[in-house]
Order: structure tokens, then sequence, then C-alpha cells
């Protein structure tokens, strides 16, 4: 099968028979793009019956020496096998050539974590206008049940439920979670709806969160939003959205709550996802240890 049909074949059965997220079938889109770019331009590749498990391998090979990082290959291979598997099974191709390729292995490193004085400061927004409500709601919302920023954008205005205090979410492949909300954010988010009116210029839209034109706030829009209070509040502007939701999961974990509990908050499939953050509460633990305790260590 010609390279572009393949792919073009593949994207339609992950959106049609899987039900993938679009942020899922864009990453797909994007990853096999680069993929059949390097197999066309470089190994002279035209049909998918061609590849073979060295055109893999070098195309990885070709990553890293890009600067890729362990994790970025990694998921790349994922695609690729999907790809592969997909060809194998629903087109009836021989073989996949990834079988037999190892998944590089990825460093574990620790999210970053707000500690409580820089959450005050960033959520501290004085509020004028109507985006300095939104903002504060999003940012409000976001440490207050540890959604993702692909699902805050997606909220409606009728995902909130104020007299339960709940928060209807769309995580990963549509699944449907409810969280618990805090006083701060529901406090917030009505002070935003009653100020959201400002921003719809006269247009339908029930999207919870609005841009300057009226329609749902963008990924790129929330960052670019973040990265600016991040700068005038003299902030880390590296610090991500990703930031906020750990930080929730931490403090969750240190004042005692369950990790079944948190799992389920987050929208985590699998609890070893969910387990990293009994690492970041043991390294506290032994850095108070060394800190405090007076036969820790020799002077």
């Amino acid at each position: 099968m010609k390279l572009e049909v393949a792919k073009s074949n593949f994207i339609n059965y992950c959106e049609y028979e899987k039900g993938l997220s679009n942020n899922t079938q864009k990453s797909y889109h994007y990853e096999l793009k680069d993929y059949l770019n390097f197999l066309i331009q470089k190994r002279k590749k035209t049909d998918t019956t061609e590849i073979i498990q060295e055109d893999i391998e070098a195309y990885l090979k070709d990553c890293y020496q890009r600067n890729e990082d362990s994790k970025t290959v990694a998921h790349k291979l994922t695609t690729l096998n999907n790809f592969h598997q997909y060809l194998e099974k629903e087109e009836g191709e021989k073989n996949n050539p990834t079988e037999f390729i190892d998944r590089p292995k990825i460093k574990k490193t620790l999210p970053h974590c707000l500690n409580e004085k820089e959450l005050n400061n960033l959520l501290d927004i004085p509020l004028h206008t109507p985006f300095d409500y939104r903002n504060k709601a999003m940012l409000e919302l976001m440490y207050g049940t540890g959604v993702r920023v692909s699902e805050l954008i997606q909220l409606s205005v009728y995902d909130i439920d104020f007299n339960n205090a709940i928060l209807r979410v769309k995580g990963k492949g549509s699944k449907e979670r409810l969280v618990p909300v805090g006083e701060y954010a529901l406090s917030a988010l009505k002070q935003y709806l009653e100020v959201r009116h400002q921003l719809l210029k006269k247009k339908q839209c029930d999207a919870l969160f609005l841009n300057s034109r009226g329609s749902a706030i963008s990924r790129q829009g929330f960052f670019k939003n973040l990265k600016q209070i991040l700068k005038e509040k003299g902030l880390n502007t590296e610090i991500s959205p990703h930031s906020l939701r750990h930080s929730f999961a931490t403090q969750l974990l240190e004042h005692g709550a369950d990790l079944r509990s948190i799992q389920i908050m987050l929208g985590h499939s699998d609890m070893a996802t969910t387990k990293i953050y009994t690492h970041i509460t043991n390294q506290k633990i032994n850095h108070d240890y060394l800190e405090n305790h007076p036969r820790a260590k020799k002077e």
C-alpha cells in the first residue's frame, strides 16, 4: 500500500473505528508525517510492504541525531507500532517491522511542584477585566481539581454542578469522570460566569472558557496567558500547566489522601502512573529527616 494512503486509512480508522481523541489523532498525524518523509527521502521507500526493521532502526537513530529525547523517541515508536499493527491486522500485511525493536529506556524524572508561596503568588490575580476573572478561574480550577489542559479547554458551562460541587471531565479516550471542586475554585468560577457574557461578543458558545473572539480558548492561548502571568509575577516561566496538576496530586498525598482516590481524580487508567507521587513525598520525607533530625548526619 502506498505510504500516504496507508497513513490516511490509519487516521480514519483511529477516528471512526477506535474513537480516539482529536489530540491523539493529531499526534499520530504529525509523527507519521515525519516518519514517512524519512522513509521517502532517506530510504527511498514508497510502499508499506517495502519497510523492514532496519528502516525503523534508522529512523529512530535519525530522531536521536536531531536531539530528540528518549521519551519522545519512545512515543514515536509506540505510534509506529500501532500503525504497523493496523497494517498487519486490518490491511492484511504480512509482518510488523517494529515487533522486535526494544523501547528506549526512559529516565524517570520527578515533576516540578509549586510550593505554597509560589501557588499563592500565582493565584493572586487582581480582578479588573473579564480576562482576569477568566484566568483566575482557570488556574484555580486546574489546581483545585488536577485536570489536564486538554480537559480544561473542553469544559462547557454545563459541566459544573455548583449544588454538589462536582465537575464533569471528559478525559483521554473520551472517558468521563466526576471530580470534586473546592470552595476557592467554585468562588472563582461564579465570579467569572458573571462577566463571561462580555467575552461572548453576542455569539452562541457553550465552552466554559472563552478567548477574545468569543470562542473556546485554545491550548496555545492558555499557555501564552500562563507565561505572561508567570513573567508578571516574577515566577519561573518554565512552570507548566502540568505543574498545577502535579501540585494538586502531591499535596493531596502529603495530607493523607488515599492513592486510589487520587488516581480516580486524575483520570489515570494505570495505578503505576499515579505512584510517581509517592516518590515525590518520599523524597520530601528524606529531605525533612536529613534537615531536622539531630542524629541524621555528623557535623
